[in-house]
């Protein structure tokens, strides 16, 4: 297969990829896009729904208070009555419920009003029919009853009703249109959209066949230019072994850790300073200076305008290349032991966290008096965890507030802990020179360091902290502002389950 051959393959391929993530976007677009829609539809469906059964409701109380009544007229019954002031009471919520149903209709709130004006009538025309009867005049009661009927109030109030609940049914069928629609819409989207999945893996099997074949098609006419290839290969030979040549020595370059090369470029950097002491005593000896004699230090062989400018400026070099190269291994063994703690497993035991951070601040004692520092530490809850990684943790931030106190401000640290839900919470806090907010993350990085840099340090401590108190299940977090102190807050589990031992590794 030729090169452009080969191109235009890898071209359609890559165009079939696209299009089958654009039909598969689509589709999922399409599709919920439309179940939204249907969704909305059937709501609105039930809403029709609601909105007519709330109305039938309306009417039956309605109704039930009109033969409540009649018959409390004519019989002066107290179940008739009991019924007819159970409907009555019922009446106003369902007309209430009805009004926030038909909200969103501006026709029905039309009819609501309407509605709720008629039945306001017959409700008062209620309690003067059942008052003539309390008050023993039936008659009076009954003559209201009929000129209620004559006013057409009981029929305004269902014809009203019966607008409403048409106009529902109205709403019903079309709504029911909408939803069935939009089912059908995302039904044909999906079916149009498997369709078109099995045509372009239809076309995606064409493809890979036809790449077979043009792979089996190269792997015959290599077969049969390997009958002639003995020339070629004589040709070929020399370039193959160099390019393995150069593969190996690759190779071992790569295998060799990296303290190696510091190694050697730390001999080398020494041979040069002492090559560069020779050679300036050699360059003083030609302005006035005696060549030979016992060693002495660049600075101190005399030499004149240029020359002393550039033995100042290889000194620099020298020194500034020193320090890089101490400072890379100075990385290099924290990382080595950043990677053999994350390696070790822990081992619980319970513990006495008090005399614990006594221990260790009595370790740092020295340093908190050269600092004019006062470490308080308080009553600690106990648990079980893991010895050694507690060390770890407590001597670091310990370190650090005695490192970064403020300079000429006598320091104060305090530790202090308590329990709460299966956990204790550990806080060690300072008056030191603070953290700003914004670097309250920053802190946490892996060589990653924030403020001012005039203490020694990789940026590899409290990321190491911050790693052993996730391993040991619990979390870390600071409170500082410049200027105003920090405290951090460790939280560890009391009792650390065999379920969560050694979860990091």
């Amino acid at each position: 297969m030729t090169a452009e051959a080969e191109r235009r393959r890898a071209f359609w391929q890559i165009l079939l990829f696209a299009a089958g993530l654009l039909v598969l976007t689509a589709i999922s677009a399409g599709s919920v896009h439309l179940v939204n829609k249907a969704r909305d539809d059937n709501k609105w469906v039930v809403h029709t729904i609601e909105v007519e059964n709330q109305v039938n409701a309306l009417l039956l109380e309605v109704r039930r208070a009109e033969s409540g009544a009649r018959g409390y007229i004519l019989t002066q019954g107290p179940d008739f009555l009991a019924d007819h002031e159970q409907a009555v009471v019922a009446i106003i919520p369902a007309l209430d419920r009805l009004t926030r149903l038909i909200g969103d209709n501006p026709a029905q709130r039309d009819s609501i009003e309407k509605l709720s004006a008629a039945i306001e009538t017959r409700l008062g025309q209620f309690t003067r029919e059942i008052d003539f009867v309390r008050q023993g005049q039936p008659e009076k009661a009954t003559a209201l009853t009929r000129e209620a009927a004559a006013g057409g109030t009981t029929t305004t109030i269902g014809s009203v009703a019966g607008t409403m609940i048409a106009e529902e049914e109205r709403l019903f069928r079309l709504r029911s249109a909408n939803a069935d629609r939009s089912q059908t819409l995302a039904a044909s989207l999906t079916g149009i959209g498997s369709g078109l999945v099995v045509v372009l893996a239809l076309i995606a099997i064409w493809l890979v066949r036809r790449s077979a074949r043009a792979r089996d098609e190269a792997e015959a006419r290599l077969r049969d230019a390997n009958l002639n290839l003995e020339a070629t290969v004589d040709e070929r030979t020399a370039d193959l072994s160099e390019a393995n040549n150069e593969i190996q020595r690759f190779a071992y370059i790569v295998s060799h850790d990296l303290r190696s090369p510091l190694v050697n470029i730390m001999g080398f950097t020494s041979e040069l300073e002492e090559l560069g002491k020779d050679i300036f005593r050699r360059i003083g000896g030609l302005t006035g200076a005696p060549a030979g004699g016992p060693p002495v230090d660049v600075g101190d062989i005399p030499l004149d305008g240029s020359d002393k400018q550039l033995s100042t400026d290889f000194s620099e070099a020298l020194g500034f290349i020193k320090s890089s190269i101490a400072r890379m291994d100075r990385l290099i063994s924290a990382i080595l032991n950043l990677t053999r703690e994350g390696r070790r497993e822990f081992q619980p035991e319970k513990i006495n966290t008090r005399e614990l951070v006594e221990a260790i601040v009595s370790t740092l004692a020295h340093q908190a008096v050269e600092a004019q520092a006062e470490i308080h530490v308080e009553p600690l809850p106990n648990l079980v965890s893991d010895r050694l990684a507690l060390e770890q943790i407590f001597s670091n931030l310990i370190d650090n507030a005695i490192k970064y106190l403020k300079q000429g401000v006598p320091g104060e640290i305090r530790i202090r802990g308590r329990t709460k839900l299966g956990y204790a919470i550990y806080e060690i806090s300072d008056n030191g020179r603070g953290i700003d907010p914004k670097d309250h993350q920053r802190i946490f990085d892996l060589f990653r360091r924030a403020g001012t840099q005039d203490k020694p340090g990789q940026g590899i401590g409290l990321a190491h902290v911050r790693a052993l108190v996730r391993r040991l299940g619990g979390t870390m977090s600071v409170s500082s502002e410049l200027n105003g102190g920090s405290t951090f807050t460790i939280t560890l589990p009391i009792t650390w389950n065999a379920s969560n031992r050694n979860a990091d590794k």
